[in-house]
């Protein structure tokens, strides 16, 4: 009878044991998924002008000035608490205009940001935030000519040749200030959201261009980042499953 007994107190015993370690490991995981950002995806574009160095471009009929606008896509993050936002992420833009065999040109740059705004909605559903922010835009153009009359065996024989026909690229880099809006719908029945950012993005002073391997030029051109920019974003948070 007494080791019945005994058996039954050490089957409740565990069986405690294991609800709380159970309720432990769930208030753990709620925490964690308070806390952790959700994941954001953008895709969008920008729109800038390069006059300093298109303008250069001007009596050269051999080279295509940049275009005007780069698609834009990017990862990042992004958390909401207490109505106010932070947001950070990677941006990768590109004209897509280059084309191999002709006369054309590209821009295409990779930026670093990071922004926090404020949620002026007592809304669940809907977020309205203006955001502010700071961050870097590492550039490259990049400049073909047509050589489609340059002869073959001219390319074998010549290192001139050789070089002559090799695209011309341009690098530089601005330090940049970001204003802007956004909107957010957010779906009551899954951790998703969508919505729209806008805004401009200005550098803090002007910067010259320089070689495709960061050499200083002597009278390079010299252009600012004046740059308007549109998103459209998508929000996961992939650690809400986590409390279930």
């Amino acid at each position: 009878m007494r080791i019945i007994i005994c058996c039954i107190c050490v089957m409740a015993t565990l069986s405690a044991t294991a609800q709380h370690n159970r309720e432990h490991k769930k208030w753990d995981k709620e925490k964690m998924a308070e806390y952790m950002p959700s994941l954001s995806r953008t895709l969008g574009g920008s729109f800038q002008k390069f006059n300093g160095l298109n303008g250069r471009l001007t009596n050269l009929p051999q080279y295509k000035q940049l275009k005007d606008y780069t698609a834009t896509i990017g990862l990042g993050w992004f958390k909401e608490r207490n109505r106010v936002i932070s947001d950070a992420g990677i941006t990768l833009g590109s004209s897509m205009s280059a084309r191999r065999d002709e006369k054309s040109s590209t821009i295409r740059y990779i930026g670093f940001n990071a922004n926090i705004g404020y949620d002026v909605l007592k809304n669940e559903n809907i977020s309205l935030f203006p955001l502010v922010g700071l961050g870097y835009q590492g550039y490259q153009a990049v400049f073909y000519k047509d050589n489609s009359d340059v002869n073959f065996n001219s390319v074998l024989e010549s290192p001139v040749v050789q070089q002559a026909i090799t695209p011309v690229k341009f690098t530089n880099g601005f330090l940049v200030y970001r204003a802007g809006a956004g909107v957010l719908f957010k779906s009551p029945k899954h951790s998703s959201s969508i919505g729209l950012q806008a805004g401009y993005t200005g550098s803090f002073q002007k910067r010259a261009w320089r070689t495709n391997d960061g050499q200083a030029l002597a009278n390079a051109p010299q252009d600012r980042i004046s740059q308007f920019y549109f998103n459209v974003v998508l929000i996961s948070n992939p650690w809400m499953r986590m409390r279930k």
